[in-house]
């Protein structure tokens, strides 16, 4: 009998272990799970974590992007605009010093300059100025701008400086009064601002009609150039010339001629040509004049030089 209840005790005892051994188990496998779980959530908030670092990252770098676009663009608005106003002939008191002496200079300078323009022959001009890489200056009348406005467009955004001629050219009109000239250097300006898109511009630069000096219309320049400086605009004629308008079939040799007597001795150069059908031969004859000028020493200018 005592056999059995040992037997018994034993057994329940055995039985005992097995359940404490089942339930250590079962809280050894909870606990796995649980840290299996633990670890995954921890593998899943860490990748959350890196995935919000990674959006953080990325959008500081959009930010910094795109703060760097606004810059550049900024930039590139404020260089355009610089160029722009580059483009704007100013009348400044350097400007004022620098036009007194534009006969003077202690080294040797030519301003190339064109009246009479724009024509038919402009283009070829311009191709030789550009395959020169020489600037040039074109004294424009304004009933020709208003017929050509794309090629004075092209001569802007050349580089070129574009000065202004009068609107008619007809002596009797422009010079029949100060007043008149005035209004004609206004009306050829206005016309140029619209062919080249740009409101804001004044050449402040005016080449009479027949030049300055002398004839039957003397004293209404005179007092026409005192009503232009009252307006800051400055008249210039020229020291030096080629010729092409003093003949009515200029040749070559003539102008090439006319270019070496007249430009004899001199340092600063304003040399007088024209831009007109009529006197074609400059425009053919220009390669020459610019390898003439340059084997003799002369740096090319525009009145952006000036103004």
């Amino acid at each position: 009998m005592k056999n059995n209840h040992n037997n018994i005790y034993a057994m329940c005892n055995l039985n005992d272990i097995k359940l404490r051994d089942k339930k250590t188990q079962l809280v050894q496998l909870a606990l796995l799970l649980l840290a299996i779980i633990l670890i995954i959530l921890i593998i899943i908030i860490c990748q959350h974590i890196q995935k919000l670092q990674q959006a953080k990252k990325y959008e500081e770098q959009l930010i910094q992007y795109q703060a760097e676009q606004e810059r550049l663009e900024q930039e590139r608005i404020a260089l355009e605009e610089q160029k722009r106003k580059e483009k704007l002939p100013q009348v400044t008191e350097q400007a004022k010093q620098d036009f007194e002496t534009i006969y003077r200079s202690e080294t040797k300078r030519a301003f190339l300059t064109f009246d009479d323009g724009p024509s038919t022959v402009t283009p070829n001009i311009l191709d030789t100025l550009k395959q020169k890489n020489v600037k040039a200056t074109f004294f424009m009348l304004g009933s020709n701008v208003q017929r050509l406005p794309e090629t004075v467009k092209r001569v802007f955004d050349e580089g070129h400086f574009i000065a202004n001629h009068g609107y008619s050219h007809v002596y009797s009109s422009i010079y029949s009064s100060p007043q008149t000239v005035l209004d004609e250097f206004n009306q050829t300006n206005d016309a140029i601002k619209t062919a080249i898109g740009e409101p804001e511009f004044n050449s402040h630069l005016f080449r009479f009609p027949g030049g300055y000096a002398g004839g039957k219309y003397a004293e209404i320049k005179k007092q026409a150039k005192e009503l232009l400086l009252k307006n800051e605009i400055y008249q210039v004629d020229w020291n030096c010339l080629t010729g092409d308008a003093e003949t009515s079939t200029p040749t070559p040799e003539y102008v090439m001629n006319r270019l070496q007597v007249t430009s004899s001795g001199k340092n600063s150069l304003v040399i007088l040509m024209h831009d007109a059908q009529a006197k074609k031969v400059t425009a053919e004859m220009l390669p020459q004049i610019i390898d003439y000028l340059a084997g003799q020493g002369y740096e090319f200018k525009t009145f952006y030089d000036i103004f």
